[in-house]
């Protein structure tokens, strides 16, 4: 009889171990289907963060272009067209002549310098020479060293650095002064004419430029900022051509 509840008793442990056993290993697994469907819900969210974070700030507004009108252009007495076309002036070559020589073509007169923050403008000077030196156009160079002794060198060093550095193919004269008592001839019949703020007077600084109409008789002034590929200095170039005189 005790063999028999003994046995009753082992009977009853190993079933109320294996019940134990069976609510361990029973929690229902994780359902594949419903963890793929979740997945691409939570790659977007993730997507959309990343995008949120990456997104650069609303550009600011560019400014104002400059309108492609040219400035006034100023008439020459004959006395000034004499100054500006007859007075002798020597190439960087150290050839004779006179800006009468290129007179029947649009000429932009600027006081260059090689060692200038505006220097650079070499680059679209020489754009416009070649793009309109076949419609009766030529940039005319005039070195001066007058502006915190920025152009230093010599005629062939001159000559050097704008061939080798810029490709330079328009006519260069000698190192002339632009302002003050040894101011060059024609630079007193250009310094009168008046820019667009109506304010004649000396050279500010290198690359200031004129505009000088084929016929010879206007002049339209830029400052030295004025970027060659400006749209009033180009509307002005384009005015001054020999087919628009």
């Amino acid at each position: 009889m005790k063999l028999a509840n003994a046995s009753v008793f082992a009977a009853v442990v190993a079933l109320l171990a294996a019940g134990a056993c069976s609510k361990e290993t029973s929690a229902p697994a994780a359902d594949p289907a419903a963890e793929a469907s979740d997945a691409p819900a939570a790659a977007a969210s993730g997507e959309a963060a990343e995008k949120d974070e990456a997104k650069p700030e609303a550009a600011a507004k560019p400014a104002d272009k400059p309108t492609a009108t040219a400035p006034e252009s100023h008439a020459m007495d004959e006395a000034t067209q004499k100054l500006l076309f007859e007075t002798p002036i020597k190439t960087l070559d150290g050839e004779d002549t006179t800006l009468g020589a290129l007179r029947g073509k649009a000429l932009l007169v600027v006081n260059v310098a090689s060692k200038c923050g505006l220097t650079p403008q070499y680059t679209d000077l020489e754009a416009l020479q070649k793009e309109y030196a076949d419609k009766g156009f030529t940039v005319v160079g005039m070195p001066c060293n007058q502006f915190g002794g920025q152009e230093p060198g010599s005629a062939e060093e001159i000559k050097k650095f704008c061939s080798l550095t810029y490709g330079v193919t328009f006519p260069m004269m000698e190192k002339i002064e632009v302002n003050g008592d040894g101011r060059h001839p024609i630079y007193k019949a250009l310094t009168g004419v008046p820019d667009a703020k109506g304010e004649a007077g000396d050279i500010q600084w290198n690359f200031e430029k004129f505009v000088i109409s084929a016929d010879g008789t206007t002049v339209t002034r830029f400052r030295p900022r004025t970027e060659p590929k400006d749209p009033g200095l180009l509307a002005a170039l384009q005015g001054a051509l020999p087919a628009a005189n």
